[in-house]
């Protein structure tokens, strides 16, 4: 063995020398091309000269101009593409790859040695590769196969053959520290080093460590909707990035990151996963939340509630009188029924219903909500409404200028004429002179009548209500919103529930007419156990033409609206099954076995959860007599943790409300941060964080505030406690005041 390890780290410097040979090349080309693009911008416009002489002289010109603008495209692009890969060479230069196959394909007398790392590197001299990337086809054997019978998927059919030997190496800055001969499909001793070293506070690559199952969903391909449903910890957030960066390197010639849009939960996971792709040396894909997406298509009309302030509401205000209305309330309009609901309510609105506002001229009702109401439904139509009220738009338009026709006449036209200034009367001088045609050095021999100065000043005036009618101002969504219900709710003013912006913007999409995004051509959809059916099919229509990537995990569904849900049956039910494909990842990599073993106990069909033989400390429960009791508890436990190594420490709390009060008291005691719904970036050291925005991340060292009855009594609640628990890599340790929660059971005393 020590023999091959001279021998693997003699290739190793041949490779790094080949990264720097390139590098040198690549660092010259891009500091030339840079220099070129600031002398052709410095100089494009020095040169310019028009000439207008003839026309000819006019075409030699643009014809120019659009040459020097086509060279300078050509050298910026060429310079980001050199300074990209750059970038990759930068990162491969201390490790190269990471794993090796020897692949014998059928029919060919000679074995084929595959280096794998994060990007391709070739050998020109033999016309060869020194390294394939990971997301190349014949890569997959590598995540794929033990050794023996073997085979890969080109784009001019399969490949087939034996996979003789799969070694993977470990190499830290630059050198070679240890590899492995193994027949395992990706070999546990390389992922329990990567699964017991620290987290950071943002995402890394996984592509050294995939495993076969999360192979397919990364390289799945044929089906619009991918649907994931994996346990905590099984890798499907990672899963889900590295899939993005095998689409943009698949389909590199017709995807680009820009046509993919990533859905997080919220900023701060944003924020965490933003490391990922350009780490594999791809640009990163659009994000947003759907809580953004409502924001833009509710203001300034409304304000809605954030879904973060509802569980607040479910946390903390059990007493409140419309508690338990409110809960079913929420769990009704995020049903598929619901959606069902809406769907016939649309379709009876074609007939009657439709609410409208008057159009307001001066402050006086113009054309009453009744005349519109009359003018939309006595025209028979066959059109969806949207495009009725495209009609009924333009219809309004005219009947309001034929009315004003005559009122040039009016004493308040003639009031505001006497107000204009100087300044005005000169501006609208030269608008009319304009419009007549004349150019600026003729408009001063255009004659402006007092008619035609006075017909100006009611069109300035009438402006903002056409503009208004074009946009389907008219239309009161709102109210025909509140018809939908038997009993008409009592109004929040202009601040929407969460529950009601999902369905209001639904409703609104069908009665105004969906401004689709055509361009995107993959959306994926982290958390997606917490988006209703209304929320996908918000989605389905405002990106007609995207592939969907769907990941979650229902035991994680802290939301009221999903809380008796376990599938994603309603959400695939809006595509045909011949579109749909899913997977289930039940492996958990994140945790140690000994808190896998105990978070599987606190879930229904939690067996299925099946844990990486990675070994712990047992989680344990501290019982406390009163909050001082806990805070000096929580200190001296979070002390010990730092002691331990561990740099990544969360102490969770159910609510906002008690982060607050956690943080209050330990604070500054344990240097901890509170990291709230307005934080964009995943702190490092000791955080104090509600459970809902600890979904998707990741700690070190785990601390359960107070896993009390009195705090986690509440079996709905048993969802939000296993996503707390499972946030833990290495140490659980949950406190209580007083007896502890009944989801517990006798697991610990």
């Amino acid at each position: 063995m020590e023999q091959q390890l001279k021998q693997e780290s003699k290739w190793l410097q041949q490779v790094q020398e080949a990264i720097a040979k390139e590098r040198f090349l690549l660092d010259g080309d891009a500091s030339r091309l840079k220099e070129e693009v600031i002398r052709i911008r410095r100089e494009f416009w020095d040169e310019v000269r028009v000439n207008t002489d003839s026309f000819d002289d006019y075409l030699e010109t643009i014809i120019g101009l659009r040459q020097e603008a086509q060279e300078l495209a050509v050298r910026q692009t060429l310079h980001g593409q050199a300074s990209k890969r750059l970038e990759v060479l930068n990162r491969m230069q201390d490790k190269p790859y990471f794993g090796r196959i020897d692949f014998k394909e059928d029919g060919e007398e000679g074995t084929e040695v595959v280096y794998i790392g994060i990007s391709t590197l070739r050998d020109d001299a033999s016309d060869g590769f020194y390294v394939y990337d990971w997301r190349a086809p014949i890569s997959s054997v590598y995540y794929d196969y033990q050794p023996g019978s073997a085979m890969y998927q080109t784009p001019s059919g399969t490949v087939t053959g034996k996979l003789e030997k799969k070694w993977q190496y470990v190499i830290k800055n630059g050198q070679l520290v240890a590899m492995f001969d193994t027949g395992l499909t990706i070999g546990d001793e390389i992922l329990q080093q990567v699964l017991a070293h620290g987290t950071n506070d943002q995402m890394g690559s996984i592509v050294a460590t995939i495993q076969q199952e999360q192979n397919q969903v990364v390289r799945h391909d044929g089906s619009r909707v991918l649907i994931v449903h994996g346990a905590a910890g099984s890798g499907k957030t990672s899963v889900a990035m590295q899939r993005i960066a095998y689409l943009l390197y698949h389909y590199r010639n017709t995807l680009t990151s820009d046509q993919i849009l990533l859905f997080s939960p919220n900023q701060l996971f944003a924020h965490y996963v933003a490391n990922v792709l350009p780490e594999l040396g791809e640009e990163n894909m659009r994000q947003t939340t759907f809580q953004q997406y409502l924001n833009e298509h509710l203001q300034p009309e409304f304000t809605a509630e954030t879904p973060f302030d509802q569980l607040e509401f479910i946390y903390t205000q059990q007493a409140a009188p419309n508690y338990t209305s409110r809960l079913e309330a929420i769990e009704w309009k995020a049903s598929a029924d619901f959606l069902q609901r809406m769907t016939d309510y649309i379709d009876h609105l074609k007939e009657s219903g439709l609410q409208f506002r008057p159009i307001r001229f001066r402050g006086e009702v113009f054309l009453s909500a009744d005349e519109i109401a009359d003018r939309f439904y006595n025209e028979p139509s066959s059109q969806s409404i949207p495009n009725r009220l495209e009609a009924l738009a333009e219809d309004l338009v005219n009947v309001v200028k034929q009315r004003l026709k005559g009122e040039w006449k009016e004493d308040w036209v003639q009031h505001k004429m006497d107000l204009m200034t100087n300044e005005q009367y000169h501006k609208a001088h030269q608008i009319l002179a304009k419009r007549a045609g004349l150019s600026r050095a003729a408009s001063a021999d255009y004659d402006m009548t007092p008619q035609r100065l006075a017909k100006f000043v009611i069109q300035q005036q009438l402006q903002p209500v056409l503009k208004r009618i074009r946009e389907f101002g008219f239309v009161d969504v709102a109210s025909t919103y509140r018809k939908l219900f038997a009993e008409e709710e009592q109004s929040q003013g202009d601040h929407l529930l969460y529950e009601d912006a999902t369905p209001y913007v639904y409703l609104k999409q069908q009665l105004l007419g969906v401004e689709a995004n055509r361009s995107i051509r993959h959306v994926v959809i982290d958390e997606a156990q917490d988006y209703s059916p209304f929320q996908f099919a918000v989605i389905r229509q405002l990106y007609p033409n995207a592939q969907l990537t769907i990941l979650g995990d229902f035991n994680q569904a802290i939301f009221a609206h999903a809380r008796h849900s376990s599938d994603f049956g309603d959400i695939a039910s809006l595509y045909p099954n011949d579109e749909t494909r899913a997977y289930y990842l039940g492996r958990s990599y994140r945790s140690t076995k000994e808190i896998v073993e105990f978070t599987k106990r606190l879930i229904p069909n939690g067996d299925a959860i099946v844990p990486f033989e990675r070994h712990g400390n047992e989680p344990t429960l501290t019982q406390v007599a009163d909050q001082r009791g806990l805070h000096q508890a929580i200190e001296k436990q979070v002390h010990e943790f730092q002691q331990a190594g561990h740099e990544h420490i969360a102490i969770i709390c159910l609510s906002a409300k008690e982060s607050e009060e956690a943080h209050a008291a330990l604070g500054q005691t344990c240097g901890a941060k509170l990291i709230t719904t307005t934080s964009t970036v995943a702190e490092q050291g000791v955080v104090i964080i509600p459970s809902y925005l600890a979904k998707g991340m990741e700690y070190e060292a785990v601390i359960v505030y107070n896993a009390s009855d009195a705090v986690y009594g509440d079996e709905a609640l048993r969802r939000t406690f296993y996503t707390v628990c499972t946030r833990a890599m290495h140490e659980l340790k949950l406190f209580s005041v007083g007896e502890q929660t009944r989801l517990l059971g006798t697991m610990v005393r």
